[in-house]
Parts: structure tokens; sequence; C-alpha cells
């Protein structure tokens, strides 16, 4: 099948142009649309861009995100775009502030700044705050000369982790709770203690969700995803059990929790399906799907043209 009718079939799914696709079958769709703008196809950003007509906060912020992890330098006049959008959900919003720092954008500073300074929403200004520390890094010979090794985890992060040389778990626990450290520098010990991958740095990133910053939670609970460790899944389900918590966070959590899917996980999700919060409900129906996934023997979580209807 051409590379163009591989992206007119995706992008038809990811719309829902038929008006019947499941949620989780567009996720799915997403993913297969993030590898060809990875690729530098730029018809697929096109495609992932339409999707942001949608109503559904959880789906545009993870286009916002998608866009991101694609590093395609493309996508960024959309990615401003939305961060400019006030009407848009501060969800959605943040995402794409994020995604102008992962591909590290030196044209979207003036613009970032301007959020960090102006805008009322203390998650959109720290989004801008980590994006413009995060491209300022890219920038500085720290970048060049720091020694980071090479994780398995193949994620654009907000913030690159610490160097091997600051490894003490103790120590980055204190860099991740102190308040008094810029927030880049602390989501460098967050992805740090996530390389670590030890029982010893899964409780000390479980302390972070005490931390009274909402993003920072919501970031503790994607690296948890990205972990898939069990040891997590009881913080988790805390997390995602707290109606009082921000959307944002609990739906991370469900999602991490789709990743982990032990045994537990797949009766709690299924108690959110009618959760108050739309976010949370979406969260659950996608984080069932990436459970089954976790479960099966598919390579990859997309959709694949050739094996979909529409």
């Amino acid at each position: 099948m051409e590379q163009t009718e591989d992206v007119s079939q995706l992008r038809a799914i990811l719309v829902n142009a038929s008006g019947d696709v499941p949620l989780a079958q567009r996720f799915r769709a997403l993913f297969s649309l993030k590898s060809l703008g990875k690729e530098g196809v730029n018809e697929a950003i096109d495609a992932i861009d339409e999707g942001f007509k949608d109503d559904s906060a959880l789906l545009k912020h993870e286009l916002a995100y998608v866009l991101g992890q694609t590093h395609n330098s493309y996508a960024v006049p959309s990615l401003q775009r939305v961060l400019k959008d006030e009407a848009q959900d501060p969800m959605v919003r943040h995402e794409a502030a994020e995604a102008l720092g992962a591909i590290g954008d030196t044209g979207s500073l003036d613009l970032l700044r301007q959020y960090l300074e102006n805008d009322p929403l203390e998650v959109i200004r720290q989004t801008c705050e980590l994006a413009i520390a995060r491209i300022e890094w890219e920038q500085s010979t720290s970048a060049k000369t720091e020694k980071l090794g090479k994780s398995e985890f193949e994620s654009i992060d907000p913030a690159p982790p610490l160097p091997f040389e600051n490894c003490k778990v103790d120590d980055l626990q204190r860099q991740l709770m102190s308040q008094s450290l810029p927030l880049f520098e602390r989501y460098r010990a967050m992805f740090r203690l996530r390389d670590i991958g030890t029982q010893e740095s899964v409780d000390a990133l479980i302390t972070g969700f005490t931390d009274p910053s909402a993003l920072f939670r919501h970031e503790i609970a994607y690296v948890f995803g990205q972990l898939s460790d069990p040891r997590s899944v009881s913080a988790l389900i805390t997390v995602l059990k707290n109606e009082n918590e921000e959307g944002m966070v609990r739906h991370e959590a469900a999602e991490a929790l789709g990743s982990i899917a032990t045994d537990e996980v797949m009766p709690v999700l299924q108690d959110f399906l009618k959760d108050k919060e739309r976010v949370v409900r979406e969260s659950a129906v996608v984080a069932l799907d990436m459970y089954e996934y976790e479960r099966s023997e598919e390579m990859e979580y997309v959709a694949l043209p050739a094996s979909t209807t529409v």
C-alpha cells in the first residue's frame, strides 16, 4: 500500500470520519501516524493536526504529545496555534507547550516566554518554564558534554535525566522534592530515578505524588507508565480513586495502570468507565485497550491500515 494511502486511511480512523470508530482504535491510528511523522512524512503531521477539531481533550492532548515526539519541525505552527488557543482545555495547551520543548524549537522561545510570564494558569506557566529550559539546555555545552548514557525509554522527555555521576537515590529524591530548585532540575532527578528503576527509586518517585504541583504529579504518573513496574500499582490506584485529584493526574494514573497490566488492574479500570470526569472515563477506555495489548502478542501498539476498515 502506498504511503499516501496509509496516511489517508489512518487520518480517517483518527478523525472518526465514519462516526463510529472506537476511541482506542483512534489512539492506535495516532501512534501509527506518529511513526510516519518521525520519518518526515509531513502528510502524517497534517492528519494529526486535523484531530484538534475533536471535542475530546484526552485525544487532543495525545495529539500534541505525539507531535512533539515526532521531533518534526513541520509540527511547530500547529503546536503554537494550540498553545495560543485559550479555548482549548489547559491539558491540551500544556501538552502543546511541552511538545515545542521536545522538538527543541528555538523559534518558539519568545512565545513560550510570553505565556510563562502572562498565562493565568499554573500548569501552562510551569510547562512553558520546562520547555524553555529544555530548549536552552539543548543549545548549551552541557548537552554535548554530560554523560547521560542511553536510556531504554525512547521518549523525548521534558528534561534529560541527570548525568550518571549523580546517581545516589537519596540525593536524587531530595532534588526531586526540593521546592527551592527550578522545576527543570527536579524533573532531571525524576527521569534519572526512572532510569535507575530499582525498588528504592520507585519508592522515591512515589513521594512525588505529594507535591503541590498537579503538573509534577501527572509527570510522576507518566513515568510509572513508562516503567511498567508492578511496585507502583498501589500508589497509582490511590491516585486514580482520589476524586479530589486533578483530572490530568488521574488520567495519567489510569493510563499507567493500563501499561502495567497486572491482574488487579483490569477490574479497577473497569470501575472508572463511568467516572464523572470525561477525561478519566476516556482514559479508562484507552487504558483497558493498552491492558489488552500488553497481555497480547502484538509487537506494536498501532493500527495497521491494511487490516483496518473504517
